[in-house]
């Protein structure tokens, strides 16, 4: 049984900063893609961004240069730092974790970028 939580959302003004984690628990051998998608009212799941396990990164074109995924492997917790967050960020952000196990899924964060 594995479960994945985020942790981190909240509002924040445009321009802002924003930092969200997520921590994978239970049976866990190892981990080879961890990331982040996002779903905005209306849309559809979208990548956000993505890590492997040998550190090669996957961003969408909309967040280059402004998010930046990390991952400490030693506690199973994906980061994702958002910076010049702009209101078209808004969106409910889930966690991805592929494991040999199959693919995994967290409940989700809401990020709110407003003024």
């Amino acid at each position: 049984q594995v479960q994945l939580v985020e942790f981190g959302g909240g509002s924040v003004q445009p321009g802002g900063s924003l930092r969200v984690s997520c921590v994978a628990f239970g049976s866990i051998l190892s981990i080879n893609t961890m990331g982040w998608y996002r779903q905005a009212t209306g849309k559809e799941r979208e990548l956000v961004a993505t890590l492997t396990s040998a550190g090669f990164t996957n961003y969408a074109d909309s967040v280059k240069g402004r998010f930046t995924i990390s991952r400490d492997n030693a506690k199973n917790t994906v980061y994702l730092q958002m910076n010049s967050l702009k209101p078209e960020d808004t969106a409910v952000y889930y966690c991805y974790a592929q494991m040999w196990a199959g693919d995994y899924w967290g409940k989700g964060t809401l990020v709110t970028v407003s003024s």
